[in-house]
């Protein structure tokens, strides 16, 4: 059955897939660091766009 097109948010942006390379590639390349730094942090912190984004900052610092 297809998605309820009706029903439509930001739910999915406040998230990272860890399983999807582009969007691995997309955050390192967005703050600067290598993929493999990007895949340990979603496994460390999880997929929430806003504690990756944070932890990204403190790594680079």
């Amino acid at each position: 059955m297809a998605d309820n097109k009706s029903k439509r948010g930001g739910q999915d942006r406040s998230r990272v897939a860890g399983g999807e390379g582009y969007e691995v590639r997309y955050f390192a390349r967005k703050h600067k660091i290598s993929t493999d730094q990007a895949e340990k942090l979603i496994k460390q912190v999880g997929n929430d766009r806003n504690k990756l984004n944070a932890a990204a900052e403190r790594l680079k610092a």
